[in-house]
């Protein structure tokens, strides 16, 4: 499990690991980076979404090189799953095997559509490709190269003429190609792309390779004419085969102006890798800004949301001793509590006087303690304050809750005073002190009754008053 990536579930490739501790590809994080604003990593969502913290947030910068797990990657034994193959080694290996695999499936590089076994390419271009075709000048069909071959051989002795005619025609035709809008100029041995002038350019720059196999196998046809010429016992002139020489002379004056084609496109790719070098060095270096915009986006995004909450604060919280405390959705935190999802709910603070104790209540909607399951429990909380060093204590002020009958009927009302010995009413040391009140402060059975309206379109109101 430890070599998988946690977004993909594949087998590593350039590990990353991430504050966290988890572990990515590194086109992975890149992906989620790229696409997500302000990810979070999912493993940690799976294992314990209530413990996501800052670490969770996944940005490249965040994450480093797993150089231990890369190497224990590359030297894990694996084996070729290709049909046919028996290959096995180690990982670093399998990336060259799979570029070697004579197994593979691999595309037809003449754009047929098939696609072979690299071991079969050859049979497959020579007897099965529909692409790699040769037009007979004298008959005007379009033959697969094996079988053009094969009629050529059969014609050789009583057409050698006619053949040599069609190399003149070929010859012809490359001279006066460029006139030509509707086939490549090497459809005389064998292309059959069709197209605008515009794509015949793009087409006889990208199958140049392509167009030097056809005239490979075209001058391997025409040695074959000339050997089974020599042979022949009559028929055979000198001057015939002065004319295949010349024949076989154009073909190697065309090779060699291809040869000079391929040198200068090698030129242009390279001066296209040179360009894509620097443009990814750009590229690198906006990323780099983006990403340093990013973080201080998320820590602006990080004061504004603690500005947004003290905001809410200032706004909801009474400086008076008395509060008034809105729950919605009390069915779906009924059930909550039932199920032991939400233990119990916190209730914002408030103060006995504008600089008096801060304090807020807590309730159990399906109770706690002695009244858990049977009563909703309901509990007051005295938390660390700004002014508790002027203040006496212990807590000794009168706490007085009541839950609201929304028809003003009958509110249910229970107060108490501190016990002073307690440690729930001592100054905090903490944040909070332990809660004290009422665990059996309501029956769920009255809770729920229709003959009161404590819960009103799944809204209930709790309220303390402190004297």
């Amino acid at each position: 499990q430890k070599y998988l990536c946690s977004n993909c579930n594949n087998i590593l490739k350039k590990a990353l690991q991430t504050l966290c501790g988890h572990r990515y590809c590194s086109a992975c994080l890149t992906w989620i980076v790229r696409n997500n604003k302000n990810a979070i990593c999912q493993k940690c969502k799976e294992e314990d979404p209530n413990t996501l913290s800052e670490e969770s947030l996944l940005a490249e910068e965040r994450a480093f090189g797993d150089a231990a797990i890369n190497k224990e990657i590359s030297e894990l034994r694996v084996h070729c799953v290709t049909p046919g193959c028996s290959w096995s080694g180690i990982m670093k290996d399998f990336e060259e095997h799979q570029s070697l695999c004579e197994y593979a499936l691999i595309p037809c590089h003449t754009g047929c559509g098939h696609v072979v076994m690299r071991r079969k390419l050859a049979d497959h271009l020579e007897n099965g490709c529909v692409n790699n075709v040769t037009v007979c000048q004298q008959c005007q069909c379009i033959l697969a190269s094996s079988e053009y071959q094969k009629q050529h051989q059969r014609r050789s002795f009583i057409a050698i003429n006619k053949i040599t005619t069609c190399s003149f025609r070929l010859n012809e035709h490359l001279r006066t190609s460029s006139a030509n809008k509707d086939g490549c100029r090497f459809s005389e041995v064998g292309c059959a792309f069709r197209g605008s002038k515009e794509k015949i350019k793009e087409h006889e720059k990208s199958a140049m390779g392509a167009h030097m196999l056809l005239l490979l196998q075209h001058m391997r046809q025409l040695r074959g004419t000339l050997c089974s010429a020599a042979k022949a016992p009559q028929g055979f002139t000198p001057h015939s085969e002065l004319n295949l020489e010349n024949k076989l002379q154009v073909f190697e004056n065309i090779v060699a102006v291809l040869n000079k084609e391929v040198e200068s496109s090698n030129l242009e790719i390279l001066a296209f890798r040179r360009q894509s070098e620097l443009d990814q060095n750009i590229i690198r270096g906006l990323e780099l800004k983006i990403a340093e915009l990013h973080r201080c986006l998320t820590q602006k995004d990080a004061g504004l949301s603690s500005l947004h909450k003290s905001l809410l604060f200032s706004e909801q919280a009474s400086y008076d001793g008395i509060f008034l405390w809105k729950i919605t959705e009390v069915g779906r935190k009924l059930q909550d509590s039932v199920t032991g999802r939400t233990v119990g709910l916190y209730s914002p603070a408030f103060y006995t006087a504008k600089y008096g104790y801060k304090v807020c209540l807590r309730v159990y909607l399906n109770g706690d303690g002695t009244g858990k399951g049977t009563h909703m429990s309901l509990f007051f909380v005295v938390m660390k304050g700004d002014y508790d060093a002027l203040l006496p204590w212990p807590f000794r002020h009168k706490v007085t809750f009541m839950l609201l009958d929304q028809n003003n009927r009958e509110h249910i009302i229970d107060a108490f005073r501190p016990d002073l010995t307690s440690a729930s009413f001592q100054r905090p040391v903490n944040d909070m002190n332990v809660a004290s009140g009422c665990p059996m402060f309501l029956p769920l059975s009255k809770l729920q009754s229709p003959k009161h309206a404590y819960v009103k379109e799944d809204t209930l109101f709790l309220k303390c008053i402190i004297e």
